[in-house]
């Protein structure tokens, strides 16, 4: 998969979150990339942690999402897997860069709930160009439109009308599955690596 249009995508996968992800993941692939997420291989025996460093040493551009860093009720623990995930993301750029090899031309936006919330956790992040959301699907999915816009030079379509796009595959895919005997528990339920797949069947069949 070649670097230069792979997205290694770091967010939660927990239901709460699918209403940003599975944007997220459709604008990725709208645009012209090829997301990378560490559920779409699915080996048992592969450990977690070898496969994340491996997408990310591979992926040119990084998403991560920090919006899970805070508990939600007492006793709860807050997330670290995807902070961890973003300082593997620094660590490739900073110390394979300076082999000037693909890495030092690494990219990275880091969402959040709020823009400022991440400085109490997070402080060595004071002064990031953070891309806040508001827990909004819309609001995530032009966020990193607007990032790949930018980074990749793309002049892409506009926000509106690429979310447009969106509804517009989840309803021909909800119809399809449907009619294909799956009732509305399987569709929310269905696995994000066959919606990804559904997902790049659609926008081959719908060019830009």
């Amino acid at each position: 998969m070649a670097f230069d249009k792979s997205v290694f995508v770091n967010c939660p996968f927990d239901a709460d979150y699918l209403s940003l992800l599975r944007p997220i993941v459709f604008c990725v692939y709208r645009l012209g990339f090829q997301p990378r997420i560490a559920s779409e291989r699915l080996d048992g025996g592969e450990p977690r942690i070898e496969k994340i460093i491996e997408l990310i040493e591979s992926s040119r551009y990084a998403i991560h999402d920090l919006s899970r860093i805070r508990a939600r009720t007492a006793g709860e623990l807050f997330r670290l897997n995807m902070p961890l995930e973003l300082g593997l993301d620094i660590g490739c750029k900073r110390f394979k860069g300076e082999d000037d090899g693909p890495w030092r031309g690494k990219k990275c936006l880091i969402l959040e709930t709020e823009r400022y919330r991440y400085q109490a956790a997070l402080s060595d992040l004071s002064n990031s160009d953070i891309a806040a959301h508001g827990d909004d699907p819309l609001q995530a999915f032009t966020a990193v439109r607007d990032w790949l816009d930018q980074e990749a030079r793309l002049d892409a379509d506009g926000p509106a009308r690429l979310w447009d796009q969106f509804t517009d595959f989840m309803a021909d895919n909800d119809e399809a599955l449907l009619a294909r005997g799956f009732s509305r528990r399987n569709i929310d339920a269905l696995p994000l690596s066959s919606l990804m797949r559904s997902m790049e069947a659609w926008i081959e069949a719908h060019p830009a």
